[in-house]
């Protein structure tokens, strides 16, 4: 696959779960975050594990754990802990950092990209979310803050991680490991803090195959396939499609307002993720050494040929 097509279809991973808000406030029961976790990670992956019957070897036991809980697990906790604490808009905007942190990190550890292009297209980015959903007077709280920060955070080094471990297996068994660890990690608190529902309408039951299908298993193959064949910081770039998504489908299907504020704020979202993918660089110029050997090498090939050239003709002495 070529690059373009690879990077278009990576970007589809963050559009999808861009459809989160909406599908929990319209389909699931309400205050069942651990369940939606847990349904979207746990059933896909099992599936993915039996289809390839394949399970981590040697290390990869230890690495695919830390993995699926960084990427998965302690993702998913934090920021329905941040999302429950913090109004959405102060939620969303604490998990546009992961960006941001992947950026610093890609630089720094994984020696990646121009740290100029990256840190731009991270600041903006951010810059960018919180007009679009950060709402005048909205209040903060200390742990929902830690929380939030601390997801975005956990998603930055799981894409360092898999970025730098690469995979030893078939993509399918590799993310179906991640999501069966991920899932099994909120069984306890799941049956802990929510339990399980008495019942579930058929409504619900379609919110929760969306977000398996669609925001598990389709979403995860093409991100981590992502992340593992292209620069961390170009794919996490593109995380910042996530909000703009979900504020452009309350639009569309909620008929909630957008002001001009929010609307400056998606178009520096759409410049972030066009820096992030390179798409805004200044095309590059030869400099004055290569066109002078660019000009010696048409010379020769014309004396070569016997066809006179440009500066002989002009009668150069050069």
């Amino acid at each position: 696959m070529n690059r373009p097509a690879l990077i278009a279809t990576t970007a589809i991973a963050p559009i999808l779960w861009g459809t989160t808000y909406l599908v929990t406030t319209e389909l699931l029961p309400e205050g069942r975050p651990l369940l939606a976790s847990v349904a979207r990670a746990l059933p896909v992956g099992l599936v993915l594990i039996a289809a390839t019957r394949s399970l981590p070897r040697g290390d990869w036991w230890w690495k695919s754990a830390i993995l699926g809980t960084l990427n998965i697990g302690a993702f998913f906790a934090l920021l329905f802990i941040s999302a429950y604490r913090l109004p959405g808009g102060v939620a969303a905007t604490l998990g546009a950092v992961h960006p941001l942190i992947v950026g610093i990190l890609a630089v720094v550890v994984l020696k990646e990209g121009s740290a100029r292009r990256t840190l731009a297209a991270a600041l903006l980015g951010l810059a960018g979310v919180a007009l679009l959903v950060l709402t005048p007077g909205a209040s903060a709280d200390a742990v929902g803050v830690v929380a939030g920060l601390a997801a975005g955070t956990s998603t930055a080094a799981g894409v360092i991680l898999t970025k730098r471990w690469g995979r030893p297996t078939s993509l399918a068994a590799f993310t179906g490991w991640q999501l069966t660890w991920g899932g099994l990690i909120l069984i306890v608190p799941l049956i802990a803090l929510e339990g399980l529902p008495s019942t579930l309408t058929n409504v619900n039951l379609a919110g929760l195959a969306w977000l398996a299908i669609a925001g598990g298993l389709v979403s995860y193959l093409l991100w981590f396939r992502g992340i593992l064949a292209l620069p961390a910081s170009q794919v996490s770039s593109l995380a910042f499609l996530a909000p703009l998504t979900a504020a452009l489908l309350g639009w569309y299907a909620l008929q909630e307002s957008l002001t001009p504020l929010q609307l400056s704020g998606a178009v520096l979202i759409v410049v972030a993720v066009s820096i992030g993918q390179g798409l805004l660089r200044r095309p590059h110029r030869p400099g004055r050494a290569q066109e002078d050997s660019a000009v010696a090498v048409a010379a020769s090939a014309s004396r070569d040929s016997g066809a006179p050239n440009a500066l002989s003709a002009s009668g150069s002495t050069r």
